[in-house]
């Protein structure tokens, strides 16, 4: 796949996957997220193997990603979607997602999913909206996978 790479300011936001600071990415995720925490740093790693990642840098300095898990022609999963504290409050956010949206092996597809409880109002601005019928939707789920 095409790395796509956007530079602005003193800001880049990759897809390259060599460029990716996993241990970065793995301190966020396992003591910051609230979604993942204490996910083992290989398995960190093996989802960013396995998926379409999109890293934001500072000066050389990760301090943002998301990534995408997709069939490139029906469906992706976004996840894992964010921005350090320090730099919040920029814009950075949206111009993670305006990259990540406008990818162009993500067009046309007939259904995206994203779990969140934090930035519904981010999200609502690219299309995504509550499930519009929950009784069809299933998961199983185990919250206490990366336990102690």
């Amino acid at each position: 796949m095409e790395i796509i790479e956007i530079t602005f300011d003193d800001f880049i936001i990759t897809t390259d996957r060599s460029k990716m600071d996993i241990v970065a990415i793995h301190d966020f995720l396992s003591k910051h997220s609230g979604w993942s925490d204490n996910i083992p740093f290989e398995k960190v790693k093996i989802s960013i193997d396995n998926s379409l990642n999109f890293g934001l840098f500072h000066n050389n300095k990760q301090i943002g990603f998301a990534r995408v898990i997709s069939d490139f022609s029906t469906i992706a999963y976004l996840g894992d979607i964010y921005v350090l504290d320090n730099y919040r409050g920029q814009g950075l956010s949206k111009k993670l997602m305006d990259v990540v949206m406008a990818h162009p092996n993500l067009q046309d597809l007939r259904r995206w999913i994203l779990l969140t409880s934090t930035a519904d109002w981010l999200y609502e601005k690219y299309g995504f909206v509550k499930l519009p019928k929950p009784e069809i939707y299933m998961e199983l789920f185990n919250p206490n996978v990366y336990g102690k």
